[in-house]
C-alpha cells in the first residue's frame, strides 16, 4: 500500500493572517490568527497563544517553509522560535490580501459617511456641500467633471464661445460654415446654468449632450 510523504519542514495552515519581516537580506514570516495581531499591537490581546497559530518561524507561510536554523541564527542572533516570532510579531508588516484590502477600504468609507452626518435636519446634497470644503483642506480632492458636447446650428456660435470659455475648460472646437460643434469639461453645478445660456443665445437652435464623467486623480485621467 501507497504511503503519502509530508516533509518534515513542512506545515499546512489555513484561514492565516500572515505578518513578515525581512532581516539579514531574506524573508521571515509566522502565521497568526486573523483579527488577532492588531488586539496584540494595541495591547488588548496580551495571550501569544492566542495570537500565533504556531510558534514556528517560516520562509513562506503558505507553501508551509519552514526556517532553517542556521538562518535564524543569522539573521536573529538566536534560535528560540517563541522568541522570534515576538519580533516578527511587533515589528512586521501585516500581509492583507486583495479582497481583504477592499473590504477594510469599505468599512472605512461607511464609517466616514456616518461619522459625516451629524446634520439630522440637512438632507444628504446639503450635507456634502458643507462637508467637501471641509475635506477639500485636509485632500486633494475635485468634483468630477461632465464632458458636455455643444452643437449650434446657425450664426450663433461666435458670441458663445466666450461665455462658455468662462463657465468650463474648451477642449475642442470647430466652426463648420455657420454652424459650431464645441466639447467643454464643465463642473456639474454649473450645468444648468450652461443650458439655459446655450438656449438664450442660440434661440433655442443649440443641443446639450452630456458624453462622460472625467475623473482628474493625481494628475492622471480616466474617461469612464
Amino acid at each position: 500500500m501507497s504511503q503519502i510523504f509530508t516533509p518534515t519542514n513542512q506545515i499546512r495552515l489555513t484561514n492565516v493572517a500572515i505578518v513578515r519581516l525581512k532581516k539579514g537580506g531574506k524573508r521571515f514570516e509566522i502565521a497568526c490568527y486573523k483579527n488577532k495581531v492588531i488586539s496584540w499591537r494595541n495591547k488588548v490581546e496580551k495571550d501569544l497563544d492566542e495570537v500565533l497559530q504556531t510558534h514556528t518561524v517560516f520562509t513562506n507561510v503558505s507553501k508551509g517553509q519552514v526556517a532553517k536554523k542556521e538562518d535564524l541564527m543569522s539573521a536573529f542572533g538566536k534560535v528560540e522560535e517563541s522568541a522570534i516570532c515576538l519580533e516578527i510579531l511587533e515589528k512586521g508588516e501585516v500581509q492583507v490580501s486583495g479582497r481583504e484590502r477592499q473590504t477594510q477600504l469599505d468599512e472605512q468609507v461607511k464609517d466616514v459617511a456616518h461619522a459625516c452626518c451629524w446634520i439630522p435636519n440637512r438632507n444628504p446634497k446639503q450635507q456634502a456641500l458643507e462637508l467637501i470644503p471641509q475635506l477639500k483642506s485636509v485632500m486633494k480632492i475635485e468634483r468630477a467633471q461632465m464632458k458636455i458636447r455643444i452643437t449650434v446650428a446657425g450664426n450663433y456660435g461666435k458670441s458663445l464661445v466666450d461665455k462658455v470659455e468662462k463657465m468650463g475648460k474648451v477642449e475642442n472646437k470647430e466652426f463648420v460654415g455657420k454652424g459650431l460643434e464645441m466639447v467643454v469639461l464643465l463642473d456639474p453645478g454649473f450645468y444648468r446654468e450652461l443650458d439655459e445660456l446655450v438656449r438664450a443665445e442660440t434661440k433655442g437652435k443649440g443641443n446639450l449632450e452630456v458624453m462622460a464623467l472625467k475623473d482628474v486623480v493625481d494628475s492622471e485621467e480616466n474617461v469612464e
